[in-house]
């Protein structure tokens, strides 16, 4: 009897999965294709090959896609040569560097920005600096779902540039309102790197080799509001902040000039059409073969996209959680960024650009925790994965986080006590640096996560990102009057509490359960 053809095995799996939302319709299509010719072997070979011309085309496709061969291609971005990887991995975490850079540097300058446009109301003059953080909620909903349908490689670059222009803008906004839509929209661009850059990471690197490319990719979201502050204060002081966006603007300049010739496309389903077609081969048929999304319209392929990364979000229990934890720290060092600027200035006596230097604390325990934290979660991933007869699991990335839901609620204790105790300057610092180890400890794990178990990496990654960013938006609009109200030891002992409510009990539940409840839902690998 003559099998099924594979081109109505394709599509059937094509369109399982894409009812499920994941892009293993072309690893299924494949995996049948290469159990029908293991239970055939010794078939009349004519039986095995569809008398169908067409169909004969639709095999030749899938034996040049076949993912065994794609997995020892050396056009397989996995199999790039280090240096290739790494000078990658570079221009990806200078973009995620140069985007958080942008959205703090602009903090001390936030009083001559009042006085030169004339803004009194606290709010507003606060809505300079954070709109940049709404719009890396908002953009990452479009620009995740666009790099997985149009490749990672010009979205990326694209931005950058997007970004470059509207930060420039900046420095020649004539008014208040015209700075924050500026602001917003440079925010936009700056988004991308963000929410698109943890992809990158998972198309190029294996998981064995990821903890330590992971880690340095995270600094720049980490590092980057760090040293932006430092900068600014300096800046502002000293030739105004007009020069904030223009430093900015040619940093950004500087890592388009290196990027874009250094930085290739490398997400898989793209490059293997693109190498398809290349060999000869139709490209309607590559696509509908590789990816799950080929046989629906463009306008259906751009909402299932779209909308994904809010149906990851709010379908996955995990994702949210794990997210929501995420963003809960997030607007925590938001907090502490706000609340920097009075403490150092009223209890110490510190002046703009001295209090910038303030913030090194929170910049080397992030520094700490990354050469620590990638080197004892890659440690415990391999010991797990020995120990479980080679096999690999994304909930083997948790352990390390252990250390991290420890650190936070204690650094923000020691933050808040000592300030409210107003002892020497250095123990709020350390205390900042404590919450900043932490922090890293537990954000590293939960990227590595989030690539390692869902099939849309950077839509997971990205719908991580809008939570993070929306927390870190709107924290420091409420952080003063908290501070008023129940003083920084009672404000910073709240949010320890919340940090030991969600970073105790959840990462446990995700360790121990986290693989049970993968396996019900068709949103993970």
């Amino acid at each position: 009897m003559l099998a099924d053809s594979p081109k109505r095995r394709s599509s059937v799996s094509s369109a399982d999965a894409t009812l499920a939302g994941r892009d293993d319709a072309p690893r299924t299509t494949e995996r049948l294709d290469r159990d029908s010719n293991k239970s055939s072997q010794t078939a009349d070979p004519k039986l095995e090959e569809s008398a169908i011309p067409e169909d004969k085309i639709t095999e030749a496709i899938e034996r040049a896609l076949d993912i065994d061969q794609w997995n020892e291609n050396p056009r397989n971005p996995r199999n790039w040569s280090p240096a290739r990887k790494w000078s990658s991995l570079a221009v990806v975490s200078l973009y995620t560097f140069v985007s958080p850079l942008a959205s703090s540097m602009l903090a001390p300058g936030l009083p001559e920005i009042a006085d030169k446009y004339g803004m009194t109301n606290s709010t507003l003059i606060a809505l300079t600096l954070t709109v940049f953080l709404l719009a890396y909620a908002v953009g990452p909903l479009l620009l995740s779902p666009l790099s997985e349908i149009y490749g990672r490689q010009w979205v990326l670059h694209g931005s950058n540039l997007f970004f470059l222009a509207f930060n420039l803008g900046c420095a020649f906004a004539t008014s208040g309102s015209m700075l924050t839509g500026f602001r917003f929209l440079a925010g936009l661009g700056a988004s991308a790197p963000i929410a698109i850059g943890g992809g990158v990471v998972g198309d190029i690197f294996s998981e064995r080799d990821r903890a330590a490319a992971m880690a340095i990719f995270s600094m720049g979201p980490l590092i980057g509001p760090v040293i932006g502050p430092i900068a600014g204060g300096f800046v502002s002081e000293t030739v105004g902040v007009k020069w904030v966006f223009i430093i900015i603007t040619c940093v950004a300049g500087i890592a388009s000039a290196l990027g874009i010739p250094i930085l290739k496309e490398s997400y898989a389903p793209i490059l293997r059409v693109k190498y398809a077609v290349r060999d000869g081969h139709d490209k309607e048929k590559a696509m509908n073969i590789v990816s799950p999304n080929g046989t629906l319209s463009k306008g259906q392929i751009l909402w299932t996209n779209l909308s994904r990364p809010m149906v990851l979000l709010f379908q996955s229990f995990i994702l949210f959680i794990l997210s929501l934890y995420m963003a809960i720290q997030y607007g925590f060092l938001y907090l502490l960024f706000t609340a920097y600027p009075t403490i150092f200035p009223s209890l110490y006596g510190w002046s703009a650009g001295i209090d910038g230097m303030a913030y090194i604390g929170i910049g080397v325990g992030f520094l700490t925790s990354t050469i620590i934290g990638a080197t004892l979660s890659n440690t415990l991933y391999l010991k797990m994965v020995e120990k479980n007869n080679g096999v690999g699991k994304p909930e083997f990335r948790i352990p390390s986080m252990f250390v991290g839901s420890a650190l936070v609620p204690i650094g923000l204790f020691w933050f808040g006590w000592s300030a409210e105790a107003k002892i020497h300057w250095i123990m709020p610092i350390i205390g900042g640096g404590i919450f900043a180890c932490g922090m890293m400890f537990t954000y590293l794990p939960i990227q590595l996560y989030l690539v390692d178990a869902f099939t849309y990496a950077a839509s997971a990654m990205g719908a991580a990102a809008v939570l993070r960013s929306l927390f870190g938006f709107f924290f420091p609009l409420f952080g003063q009057q908290m501070f008023d109200r129940l003083g920084y030891g009672g404000a910073f002992s709240l949010l320890a509490g919340i940090s030991l409510l969600i970073g105790v009990p959840f990462p446990i539940w995700v360790f121990y359960y986290g693989e049970r409840v993968r396996a019900k839902s068709p949103l993970n690998r």
